[in-house]
């Protein structure tokens, strides 16, 4: 497969997994009487069983030589996926659905600078003025909209700052470790971690009948997967433009929360989530017309 096709599907991939995460906000709103901590202890604990499934489907028994020959790469990524788990269920137990995911917008803001002090290359201008015009729509989201909720959800948006700065330290890892390294197992034992590190919280279970539908459909389908096909895509994306394709699920996570649970967004928070949406499908489509033009390979600068 040419790099352009490579470039192309991952860009698919990962829009496809920010639509499965998206429905994170819906389905937790389903299971109301399930306490936060329960809530993310099932949700981690059955997205670390749907990988452990689907690495030795996927991978043969190959997938317990990949994860020694990544090293402590697969625990640091790891570490960073529990974090995320975590923060994001957590979160949504304290706020709305639109306050979390706008926080975490700024993950690429925060991979940008991770990525320029690690690798020490500049980033382009292009990648500089999509951040820009993404921070300038999240930044009209929060001051006229969220901001108007005064401290009664800081709380909630303090946790959910976790999810942005382990998610850059995640991609940054990933793009360093290159393409010959396969972390999908890091999900698996992000899930592991956050279970652990919640199940003494958890107790005792209140969880019963449809409540278990929800946390299973948060593990395996909002979850599990969309994590491993994110992990298989950071192998042929570079860290800034993955991070920058992820905002999309505060589009669609948005979209949900005000179909299903009635939580309406106001203007700005469609406008400013406009700007974010058009300056990710503007960058995208240079990036095409340029692989096309056979400009390079490299899509950010």
């Amino acid at each position: 497969m040419s790099s352009t096709s490579q470039h192309r599907t991952a860009v698919l991939v990962v829009i496809v997994a920010t639509l499965m995460w998206s429905l994170g906000g819906v389905a937790s709103r389903q299971a109301p009487a399930v306490a936060g901590f329960e809530l993310t202890f099932w949700r981690s604990l059955i997205a670390a069983v749907t990988v452990a499934i689907l690495l030795p489907l996927t991978q043969g028994r190959e997938f317990v030589s990949k994860i020694r020959d990544a090293g402590r790469t697969v625990w640091i990524c790891g570490l960073c996926w529990a974090v995320m788990f975590s923060c994001f269920m957590m979160a949504l137990s304290l706020t709305t659905v639109a306050n979390v995911l706008i926080t975490q917008c700024l993950a690429p803001v925060v991979t940008a600078l991770l990525t320029w002090a690690v690798f020490r290359k500049p980033l382009g201008l292009r990648l500089w003025a999509v951040i820009a015009v993404a921070c300038s729509g999240i930044a009209l989201m929060y001051i006229t909209d969220v901001g108007a909720m005064g401290g009664k959800h800081l709380l909630g948006v303090l946790v959910a700052l976790g999810i942005p700065a382990a998610a850059a330290v995640n991609f940054v890892t990933m793009q360093k470790s290159g393409k010959s390294v396969d972390l999908s197992a890091a999900v698996l034992i992000g899930g592991a971690i956050s279970a652990l590190a919640m199940l003494p919280l958890a107790m005792p279970f209140k969880a019963s009948g449809m409540d278990f539908f929800w946390v299973t459909l948060l593990g395996v389908v909002q979850l599990g997967v969309p994590c491993v096909m994110v992990v298989w895509a950071a192998r042929h994306l570079p860290a800034p433009e993955l991070s920058l394709l992820c905002l999309l699920e505060v589009i669609f996570g948005i979209v949900w929360a005000l179909v299903f649970v009635g939580e309406r967004p106001g203007l700005m928070t469609l406008v400013g989530g406009a700007m974010v949406l058009g300056a990710l499908a503007v960058n995208e489509f240079i990036n095409l017309r340029s692989n096309q033009a056979g400009q390079g390979a490299v899509p950010m600068d």
